[in-house]
C-alpha cells in the first residue's frame, strides 16, 4: 500500500479568493463561462486550447500593442511556432506603467552599505540618459549592449535602456573570469561593454579591473566600455574608457519606448557550455513578457507594492526575475554579496528589515540553514513574509519540515524548476493547492509538461524525461550566431521528433504535484548555479602536468552536491602540488564555484568509441545506477571501473 504524501500546508478560503489566480479564474468564467472544479482542470485547459489561453492571457493583462496580431500561434511544429505575428510592443514600457511616488522602484543591500531605496524618478532619468547616450553611440534596434556586473541598480538601468530601443541586453556576472566572459560575448559581439569595478563577496572586495581589460582586448567589436565605480571612485587606465556618470545624467527626464516585433531579441542568456562553447540563448520581448506576467502573477502571486527578493548573480536567469517582478508591480531587492556574510541569519533580517513579501533562494541555502539549526521564525519577525520560493536543486523533504517548524508553520513553500532555455519555471507553485512534503505543487499552466519512457510514451509515477509537448511563448526563438537553428534544434528536438526534451528527470505524480530528480544530462548543477564542463576543461588543459580530466556533479538525496573530479598525470608529478594549483587557478580564472570538493587521480578517462567523453555514464555510475551503462559503448571500460573504485573508497560507499 502506498503512503500518502504528508500535506504541510493548505491556503485558506482567504488566500484562495484573494489570489491573482483565482481572479483570473473568475474573470475567466464571466469572459468565456469556463468553470473549473480544481487547478488541474484550468492547467489541462489551458494546454488542450493552446491559442485561446495565451489570448486570454493577453487580453488579462492589458498588452500594449502598438499593432494587431493576425494569429496567437502558427500552425508550424516546434520549434517554428510562430506566436502573436503582427503585434508590436516594447517589454520595458510594462514595467514602467507601473512607475509611481507612493513605493520606491527597488532597492539595494550588499555587504558593506546600508539598505538604500531607488526611486522610480531616478530610474527613469539614468535609463533616459543612457538610452540618449547609446543612440548619440551609434546603437540601433537589434545590437547588442553587454554588462560585466554584479547584482547592482545599474545593472536593471542598462537593461531598461537597451530594451526600451530595442537593443539587446546580455551580461556576465562579475564573479566569472575573463576566459568564461570571452567564450560567451565572443558569441554575440556587443558594441558597448558596461562593467563595475569589482563585487563583495565573503566580506572581501574583488578587483576586476584586470579581468576587463582582458575581454576589451579579446572581444574585438566592443568600441567602449564604461565603467560604474563601485568598490573605488580611482579610474583605471583603459582604452576608450567612459564613466557611468558622464553617460546616465544629462538633461533626458522621460524614457522613450520604440516598439518592437513579438519576436525582436530582448536579451541573450547563456548555456553552461557543457560539451563546448555556451549557447547564446536568446528570448524575446512579447514571449517573456506574457511568461512573467503568467508565471509571477499566477504562480508567485506578486502583487503591487510588495518587496520581492532573489538571491541571485546577474549571470543566472532567476536575475531577469527581479525586473519582472515590476511588471506586477512589486519592488525588487538586489542584493550583492554572500548569502552568509556574515552569518546565515543575514538575508532572514532583510526579510524583517523591509519587510520582505516573497523570499527566492537556492535550495542549498535552506539546506545550510537547516544543518546550522537556524531558527529565522523565532529570531526575526518574519510575519510579512508570505512565500519561500526554492530553485537551483532539488529541495530534499527534510527542508520542508524545517521551514514549517523554524521559518513560519503557515508559509507557502514553493519549490520550482524551469531553466536559462525558457526563462522561468516548467513547474512551481500554486496558491490554491496544497504544499506536500518533498513535491512541487503543479505543472505551470500553459506547459503541456510530462515523463517520457526511453520510447516516447507517457509515464506516470514514475521517472522519466521531461518533455514539453507544446509550444511555450518563452521559448528561445533561436541561439544568436546559430546558422540554420542547427545548435537550437539538436538541444533540444532530436531526441522526441518537435517536442521539447529538457534533460532532466521528472516524475508526475496522482495528485498532480511533480517530483524532479537533477540533470540526465552533464550540466554541473553546482550549488543552484550551472556550469559547463568545458569552462573547467579549458583552464584545466592548461596546467603542466594534467593530460586528461573528467569532473561531474552528484546531487544527494539529502540536497547536498558533490563535484569530484578525475585527472589523469604524468608519472612524476607532485600530486599534493598540482591540486593546489588547480583550486587556485579555477578560483582564479572561473569562479569559486568551479573548483570541485574532491580531486582524485586515476589512470584513464573513459570514452565512448567514437571519442566522446563519458560525464553522464560516470554520473549515474558514481549515484548507482552503473547497470544502465552499456559498456559496448566504451572504448576503455576498465577506466569507468578505476573511476568508481577512487571515488567509493573515498567516500565509503
Amino acid at each position: 500500500m502506498k503512503q500518502s504524501p504528508e500535506r504541510l500546508w493548505n491556503p485558506d478560503s482567504e488566500f484562495i479568493e484573494s489570489s491573482n489566480l483565482k481572479k483570473f479564474e473568475t474573470w475567466l468564467n464571466k469572459k468565456e463561462g469556463l468553470i473549473f472544479r480544481n487547478y488541474f482542470e484550468l492547467w489541462k485547459w489551458s494546454i488542450d486550447d493552446v491559442e485561446s489561453f495565451w489570448k486570454n492571457i493577453w487580453e488579462y493583462f492589458d498588452i500594449i500593442s502598438y499593432s494587431d496580431f493576425s494569429s496567437v500561434l502558427s500552425n508550424d511544429k516546434m520549434p517554428e511556432a510562430k506566436w502573436f505575428q503582427g503585434a508590436t510592443l516594447n517589454y520595458t514600457q510594462h514595467i514602467f506603467r507601473n512607475r509611481n511616488t507612493n513605493n520606491p522602484a527597488l532597492y539595494f543591500k550588499n555587504e558593506v552599505s546600508p539598505l538604500v531605496s531607488i526611486s522610480w524618478k531616478e530610474i527613469e532619468e539614468r535609463a533616459a540618459n543612457l538610452q540618449a547616450f547609446m543612440l548619440a553611440q551609434g546603437i540601433k534596434k537589434g545590437d547588442c549592449i553587454a554588462g560585466y556586473v554584479p547584482n547592482i541598480p545599474e545593472a536593471i538601468v542598462i537593461f531598461m535602456a537597451a530594451s526600451s530601443m530595442g537593443a539587446v541586453w546580455t551580461c556576465a556576472s562579475s564573479e566569472f573570469g575573463a576566459e568564461t566572459v570571452v567564450k560567451r560575448f565572443d558569441l554575440v559581439s556587443p558594441k558597448l561593454l558596461f562593467f563595475s569595478d569589482g563585487y563583495f563577496y565573503n566580506g572581501k572586495a574583488n578587483s576586476k579591473i584586470e579581468e576587463v581589460r582582458k575581454i576589451q582586448k579579446e572581444v574585438s567589436s566592443i568600441e567602449k566600455v564604461i565603467l560604474i565605480p563601485y568598490l573605488s571612485k580611482d579610474i583605471p587606465p583603459l582604452e576608450n574608457l567612459l564613466v557611468w556618470e558622464e553617460v546616465s545624467t544629462g538633461d533626458f527626464d522621460t524614457l522613450k519606448f520604440i516598439p518592437v516585433e513579438f519576436v525582436h531579441p530582448i536579451w541573450i542568456l547563456y548555456s553552461s557550455g557543457t560539451t563546448g562553447k555556451p549557447k547564446a540563448i536568446t528570448h524575446s520581448h512579447g514571449g517573456v513578457l506574457l511568461e512573467h506576467l503568467k508565471y509571477l502573477g499566477f504562480h508567485n502571486n506578486v502583487k503591487p507594492a510588495e518587496v520581492f527578493f532573489w538571491f541571485t548573480t546577474t549571470g543566472w536567469m532567476m536575475w531577469n526575475f527581479l525586473p519582472a517582478s515590476m511588471l506586477l508591480g512589486a519592488i525588487p531587492l538586489l542584493f550583492d554579496g554572500s548569502p552568509s556574510y556574515p552569518n546565515l541569519g543575514a538575508l532572514w533580517s532583510l526579510a524583517e528589515k523591509l519587510p520582505i513579501h516573497h523570499f527566492g533562494i537556492s535550495a542549498p541555502f535552506l539546506v545550510a540553514c537547516m544543518k546550522r539549526n537556524l531558527k529565522p521564525g523565532a529570531n526575526f519577525d518574519l510575519s510579512s513574509l508570505r512565500s519561500i520560493s526554492s530553485t537551483g536543486a532539488p529541495l530534499p523533504p527534510e527542508v520542508y519540515d524545517w521551514v514549517y517548524e523554524n521559518v513560519k508553520e503557515d508559509i507557502w513553500l514553493i519549490s520550482m524548476s524551469g531553466g536559462t532555455d525558457v526563462c522561468t519555471a516548467f513547474v512551481g507553485g500554486c496558491p490554491t493547492e496544497a504544499v506536500y512534503k518533498g513535491l512541487i505543487q503543479v505543472r505551470a499552466l500553459g506547459c503541456a509538461l510530462f515523463a517520457y519512457d526511453e520510447a516516447g510514451n507517457r509515464i506516470f509515477g514514475n521517472l522519466g524525461e521531461m518533455v514539453i509537448e507544446k509550444p511555450m511563448p518563452s521559448m528561445p526563438i533561436y541561439f544568436w550566431n546559430d546558422p540554420g537553428n542547427q545548435l537550437y534544434k539538436s538541444s533540444y528536438f532530436e531526441y522526441f521528433r518537435n517536442k521539447w526534451c529538457h534533460g532532466d528527470l521528472v516524475n508526475i505524480l496522482e495528485n498532480g504535484a511533480v517530483l524532479i530528480q537533477g540533470r540526465s544530462d552533464a550540466t554541473l548543477n553546482r550549488k543552484g548555479i550551472r556550469i559547463g564542463t568545458s569552462e573547467i576543461y579549458a583552464v584545466l588543459d592548461h596546467i603542466e602536468g594534467i593530460k586528461d580530466s573528467l569532473v561531474v556533479n552528484i546531487e544527494k538525496s539529502n540536497g547536498d552536491d558533490v563535484m569530484p573530479l578525475f585527472i589523469v598525470t604524468e608519472d612524476d608529478i607532485d600530486i599534493a602540488k598540482i591540486i593546489k594549483t588547480i583550486k587556485a587557478v579555477l578560483k582564479k580564472q572561473c569562479s569559486p564555484r568551479h573548483v570541485p570538493d574532491q580531486i582524485f587521480k586515476v589512470s584513464d578517462i573513459p570514452y565512448t568509441i567514437n571519442g566522446k567523453k563519458m560525464e553522464v555514464p560516470v554520473k549515474k555510475a558514481l549515484m548507482g545506477m552503473g547497470n544502465k551503462i552499456n559498456l559496448e559503448t566504451m572504448r576503455n571500460p576498465e577506466a569507468l571501473e578505476s573511476i568508481i573504485k577512487a571515488y567509493h573508497k573515498a567516500n565509503s560507499i
